[in-house]
């Protein structure tokens, strides 16, 4: 015991997982395997019973039945012949020529089956069907079909001697490998082996078998392609190293003719590979290479990578899953020859367009006073992108959202506004009038309603306890930047044309950017706004002055009485109606209070097809229905005030009443395109990199 277990390989290698998936098919239980339950005689079974055809042939001989032996009919001895005469004397069709056809043509009897026998047809139809529970998966390969058929035709065969020469291909998927051990160099005929979804970080190549042809090591850890390099199969045709870990230029040393020189397809997508130019130096030498595969690489995202690959590799015939077409060699002829001049940086568009299903919030507010408060709504949308070191802020031209100016920590920012907000409503309380509009004017900054600040010194504590917390969608993630379209009022439809080009050198972070994806919001600014009132000055009573001064001052007045009397009632007239004018006019000095920011919709967007090779991510986000059936009937209202005076002289109808029945909102939704650039031609790839 102590001696097989010695003799079986550790676990983690690839023949103990061999061992394992054998052993998982059961091919010594039922219906597999030469138990109790195969009958005996049966096909395969050598040596388990008689022949029953050979044995009704010997009985029937006995009887007297066998055509030749009936001395009633002299005729059939000349008919069928008796021993070997008939074969010289008699050539009848109907007779067979050998002894294995007459086993053939005679009519064996029907057997009897012990309760605890299968027949052969019965346990391959166990094996077989599908509504059985001793089938196997869907996905099984064929090999493993087969040999659960063979177990069952002729289970002795299924010796170690049989699997290391019948096996050509293994698929060992998932199942937890690390390394490769010498056992696997027992296949003597293996051509293609499958060790992808598994933990390996390093292959031994000297375990490999050397009449390996295929060999794939997809999502594993491996990041070198030196240990491969050591003993490399010589007949290798196909190398699938995708989903892995190398990285550095000095990858691409590794794979020139000396180490490969039969390759015919070769797959390294999603990797970290980011020196194009050094690896197709390397790459060329291979006079079979037909097949490529790089996507997924950072070194795939420059506007120039797939007009270079096709100059430099001339006998590609395949790159990324597309075939290579004589235009697209024709339309980069030379460019190989440029490869100095080409920047190595990826270049990105993103374009916003239109805004539907937004909720007015400002039909909920009735018409302002004269004093005040003002409010107004405007929206933005705001995404989510990685930030590039080099540029600065300034450069961005004004594209960065605003919530991210403030602070870099949001509980600082809400700390120092909490604090001036203190100082405002302590100044506040001095007044004899405003104190309550002043209360309600002081509001969070990204909360969706406002928070009254307490009008007295003594409620500072509980100020502290209403103080807002900032809503995370606003503020971008760690090493990201917010972007933001211009601000605009409400619209059934709101047009963002918003277009920005970001430029990235660093294409790892990139592609990493690229994998995560990002998040587009839409954001209700809220601003409300207040009247600057100036305090009242009480003017300066004037000096007594003597009694006849003021004898004389009264004589003229009461002379000038009668004049003004008829003016006077004028000039209050044009006042009055001068001021009624002024109260449905916006003061022209105003205070705003900090903006209060609501959050209508936010949601991630994919952007890993960019880096599958698709051009562009066109989407449209959907984050649901926020209007109201209430909101449109008011949003409906205020328009109708405004489009009866344009009927009457344009003479267009007007829009239908929103009913119950028929009501169906329109889902908020922005249109978002994420497009990378990539060259068409060799003189765009060279003038993009001039710019």
């Amino acid at each position: 015991m102590e001696a097989r277990r010695a003799s079986e390989p550790e676990s983690g290698a690839v023949s103990a997982a061999v061992r394992e998936h054998l052993r998982a098919l059961c091919l010594r239980e039922f219906p597999c395997g030469a138990g109790s339950w195969v009958r005996a005689g049966a096909a395969g079974g050598a040596g388990r019973g008689k022949d029953p055809g050979r044995a009704w042939l010997g009985a029937a001989w006995a009887r007297g039945d066998w055509p030749g032996r009936r001395g009633s009919d002299p005729g059939a001895e000349r008919q069928f012949g008796s021993g070997h005469r008939c074969s010289g004397e008699n050539k009848s069709r109907f007779l067979p020529q050998t002894w294995r056809t007459w086993r053939e043509l005679v009519p064996r009897e029907e057997d009897t089956v012990s309760p605890g026998e299968e027949t052969e047809e019965a346990l391959l139809g166990l094996v077989r069907s599908h509504h059985s529970p001793w089938a196997l998966l869907t996905d099984s390969s064929d090999e493993d079909r087969f040999l659960r058929e063979l177990a069952v035709q002729n289970p002795l065969v299924l010796k170690d001697t049989f699997f290391y020469s019948y096996f050509r291909s293994l698929r060992v998927v998932d199942e937890e490998v690390s390394h490769v051990d010498k056992d696997l160099l027992k296949f003597l005929k293996l051509e293609e082996l499958v060790l992808s979804a598994n933990r390996i970080k390093e292959v031994d190549a000297a375990n490999l078998p050397p009449t390996l042809k295929v060999l794939e090591l997809y999502s594993n850890e491996i990041r070198s392609l030196q240990c491969l390099c050591a003993h490399p199969p010589p007949h290798l045709q196909h190398l699938g190293l995708g989903h892995n870990k190398l990285r550095g230029p000095l990858e691409s040393l590794y794979l020139t003719s000396n180490h490969w020189p039969n390759l015919v397809s070769l797959d390294l997508s999603f990797n970290d590979l980011t020196d194009l130019q050094g690896l197709m130096v390397n790459l060329r030498p291979l006079r079979r290479l037909r097949l490529l595969v790089l996507q997924g690489n950072p070194l795939a995202l420059v506007p120039y990578y797939r007009g270079f690959t096709i100059d430099t590799l001339s006998r590609l015939c395949v790159l990324d899953d597309i075939t290579v077409s004589p235009n697209e060699k024709h339309q980069f002829r030379g460019l190989s020859l440029s490869g100095d001049f080409l920047a190595c940086e990826a270049q990105l568009v993103v374009n916003l367009g239109n805004v539907k299903g937004v909720l007015d919030s400002s039909v909920f507010h009735s018409e302002p006073g004269p004093e005040g408060p003002f409010i107004t709504y405007n929206y933005y949308v705001t995404y989510e992108f990685m930030e590039e070191e080099e540029v600065r802020e300034e450069e961005y031209m004004g594209v960065l959202a605003e919530i991210v100016n403030p602070s870099p920590s949001p509980e600082l920012f809400v700390k120092e506004f909490a604090e001036e907000s203190v100082e405002e409503a302590e100044e506040e309380v001095s007044l004899e009038s405003g104190t309550a509009e002043s209360a309600e004017s002081e509001s969070t900054l990204v909360s969706a309603e406002s928070v009254e600040v307490p009008g007295s010194i003594d409620s500072v504590e509980e100020l502290g306890k209403l103080r807002p917390r900032m809503d995370p969608r606003l503020f971008p993630s760690p090493g990201r930047v917010l972007f933001s379209t211009v601000h605009m009022p409400w619209a059934e439809v709101i047009a963002c044309n918003y277009e920005m080009q970001h430029t990235f050198k660093d294409l790892v972070l990139l592609k990493a950017f690229l994998l995560t994806g990002t998040t587009v919001t839409i954001v209700e600014e809220k601003i409300v706004s207040w009247s600057l009132v100036p305090p009242t000055v009480d003017s300066p009573l004037p000096a007594k002055k003597g009694k006849g001064e003021k004898d004389q001052k009264g004589k003229k007045e009461k002379d000038k009485k009668g004049k003004d009397k008829a003016g006077k009632e004028e000039k209050e007239a044009a006042k009055e109606r001068k001021w009624h004018k002024k109260k449905k006019e916006l003061p022209k000095e105003l205070r705003q209070d900090p903006p209060i920011l609501r959050v209508l919709g936010s949601g991630p967007v994919a952007l890993e097809p960019l880096l599958s090779g698709e051009p562009m991510v066109s989407t449209e986000c959907n984050f649901g229905v926020i209007r109201t059936l209430e909101s449109d009937k008011l949003t409906l209202a205020r328009d109708l005030k405004k489009l009866k005076k344009l009927a009457k002289k344009e003479k267009t109808p007007l829009p239908a009443v929103v009913s119950d029945e028929d009501y169906s909102p329109q889902p908020l939704t922005v249109e978002l395109q994420v497009q990378l650039s990539q060259s068409r031609s060799a003189a765009e790839a060279l003038r993009a990199s001039a710019v």
